[in-house]
């Protein structure tokens, strides 16, 4: 069985020149009946490829709405906003499902998983909705389950699952596409402590090892020593 290590590292070679995101007077406003509620206020900012980065705030401060409009689940009321060299405000509907499919994989607290679908059957539906054939998205799924230590797990249903498990299976299913940009939304806030501890580090090693962009929102403390960048969010803006 090929290393997925090795794979991920010659499918993405590192380059400190590239820009993972690039966004400048970002803004998401939301209307909730006759009121505007603003998620995100203007955000500045550069993240270079390959950086893990831990972003702060507290409930409501903007954390879900920034990963969201990162990740092309949602488009942004103003300013602008690139990610991985793709200009998000003018991709097509389309154009953004592409970019959803191939450039970002995303880790969820409350896992995703489809309940009648087994493990690999989860991690593999992403690479199928992809285009990918059957064959090398089960071989792909395989390879990234035992590494991260489910190749015993494969035909188990997510209910047979503990909640680390369910989660490592969330972090494969995130990688089948081989993303550049990770986005990770409280990944830890349905976990116990061990796990959490578990999952982080997984985290970690995914920009370690894969050479990936990893962004973690988080309030939890145990991704820190991981950042090489730190942000905070306060109502919607960045803290200085």
């Amino acid at each position: 069985m090929r290393n997925p290590v090795e794979l991920a590292q010659r499918s993405l070679a590192a380059d400190p020149t590239r820009t993972a995101v690039q966004a400048r007077g970002l803004t998401r406003v939301y209307e909730v009946g006759a009121v505007q509620v603003t998620g995100v206020d203007g955000i500045d900012l550069l993240i270079p490829a390959g950086r893990l980065v831990v972003l702060k705030g507290d409930s409501g401060s903007g954390k879900s709405t920034l990963l969201s409009l990162l990740g092309g689940l949602d488009r942004p009321t103003a300013g602008e906003l690139s990610v991985d060299g793709r200009d998000l405000r003018r991709l097509s509907e389309a154009g953004l499902t592409h970019f959803r499919r191939s450039v970002v994989g995303m880790v969820f607290q409350s896992f995703n998983l489809l309940p009648t679908l087994d493990v690999l059957e989860n991690v593999c539906l992403p690479a199928l909705l992809a285009g990918r054939a059957y064959p090398a998205a089960r071989r792909r799924a395989a390879e990234l389950l035992d590494w991260l230590g489910l190749g015993d797990r494969l035909s188990h249903l997510p209910r047979q699952l503990s909640g680390g498990e369910m989660q490592r299976t969330a972090i494969a299913r995130a990688l089948i596409n081989d993303p550049a940009l990770v986005l990770a939304d409280e990944p830890t806030g349905n976990l116990d402590s061990g796990n959490a501890v578990k999952v982080m580090g997984l985290l970690a090693d995914l920009n370690r090892t894969f050479q990936r962009t990893v962004i973690i929102a988080t309030h939890s403390t145990l991704a820190d020593p991981y950042a090489a960048m730190l942000l905070t969010l306060r109502d919607g803006r960045l803290a200085a």
